[in-house]
């Protein structure tokens, strides 16, 4: 399988949403961070990436036709020189608002105390509890100490960080080959970029702010 579409836009602008769209209108699945959870043959790719070593992109995405959200969003560039026919979906949200998610859901998944000492007296017994630790500490690196030089709490940086980005996005990919997207809007848009049929249904909003809290519960768990 070979990727399609690449999403660029940074985490809490909808990609949840986006992939659950993506994996309707193309019948295949989508990479997300959720899936790299579950991945741990991923890890070594995403962290010689992040290391400048060399690695081989086919190894998390051979079974893929679309990849969204961080690791993704932060290597999409390189990601689409390995597949250079694919189309990039850019999510986009109003900076402030896309500041304030972020910062009450993604920055705050931190494990409280009692749940450190759970996951610490079930490390040694649960395979897929130490994948998701070994996820969230490379997360924690190449988001937050990396992407955000460990600057987050500083909002006109962050913000600086996030409205940089989408501009490199838009001045780098031609104009055929990228959607700037809204969740809010709806299937048209991406079905007219992608050349698919609107399905029947509303367009998924997954990962809002409550779920994303009962989610995080769940893993934690």
């Amino acid at each position: 399988m070979t990727l399609k579409v690449i999403g660029a836009g940074l985490g809490r602008t909808g990609t949840f949403s986006l992939k659950f769209a993506l994996e309707k209108l193309m019948d295949q699945p989508c990479y997300h961070m959720f899936e790299l959870m579950k991945r741990p043959q991923d890890l070594p790719t995403w962290k010689a990436a992040l290391e400048g070593e060399p690695h081989d992109w086919s190894v998390p995405f051979a079974d893929y036709g679309a990849a969204v959200d961080y690791p993704v969003a932060y290597f999409w560039e390189e990601i689409l020189a390995a597949y250079p026919d694919a189309k990039v979906v850019l999510t986009v949200r109003d900076p402030e608002s896309w500041y304030e998610s972020a910062k009450n859901t993604i920055y705050q998944f931190e494990p409280n105390t009692a749940e450190k000492l759970s996951i610490g007296m079930r490390w040694l017994f649960k395979p897929s509890l130490r994948t998701m630790v070994k996820t969230g500490l490379y997360a924690e690196k190449l988001v937050w100490k990396t992407h955000f030089e460990d600057r987050f709490d500083d909002k006109d940086f962050a913000i600086s960080v996030f409205e940089k980005h989408n501009q490199h996005v838009r001045d780098t990919v031609p104009a055929d080959r990228l959607l700037e997207f809204n969740v809010k809007e709806g299937w048209a848009p991406l079905c007219d970029f992608l050349g698919t049929p609107v399905p029947d249904g509303p367009f998924p909003h997954e990962n809002e702010r409550a779920a994303f809290a009962e989610r995080r519960k769940e893993m934690m768990g």
